[in-house]
């Protein structure tokens, strides 16, 4: 009986967890895209470290990825509520905790585009702030889907070529 209960809880636990994961699932694919008129830049990749999750509004998480020596990348972050344009993010060396961007200081840019000349790790910190959001019945009413997406291209070449 109790090998029934522990399995009956742990599947209940599993689907919880995939439930919350399905009601913001891929929303940094679809609402943190970076598109200008109507195109997007074949040039920039996906980057698997990538993220979505349903956040209680006030909430700040921290997330841990790597970026590589000769690439570029463009971190951008989204969010549903109404104050989505103010949602804060900061970019930290995992190492040093040397704080390397702070959209608060950059006029709340939601992306932000860098050159990495070192292999390292960052932590980026999301803040979400308080505002309306919508009526979804997945979800409570305080809490907002949140998009990290990253993207990344080999840094192009600088200078004069060989010859």
């Amino acid at each position: 009986m109790k090998k029934l209960i522990l399995a009956f809880s742990l599947l209940f636990s599993a689907s919880f967890a995939f439930s919350q994961a399905g009601v913001c699932g891929q929303f940094h694919k679809k609402y943190c895209g970076q598109e200008e008129d109507g195109k997007t830049d074949k040039a920039w990749m996906y980057n698997a470290q990538s993220k979505s999750g349903l956040f209680n509004q006030g909430m700040t998480s921290k997330i841990r990825c790597v970026i590589y020596k000769g690439m570029d990348y463009k971190i951008s972050v989204c969010c549903e509520t109404v104050l989505g344009d103010k949602l804060n993010y900061k970019i930290f060396d995992a190492r040093t905790n040397e704080l390397l961007f702070d959209n608060a200081s950059a006029q709340n840019a939601q992306s932000f585009e860098f050159q990495s000349t070192s292999t390292r790790q960052l932590i980026i910190e999301v803040s979400v702030p308080h505002g309306a959001t919508e009526q979804d019945k997945h979800k409570p009413v305080d809490a907002a889907c949140v998009g990290l997406l990253i993207l990344h291209k080999v840094t192009d070449k600088q200078g004069f070529s060989q010859y």
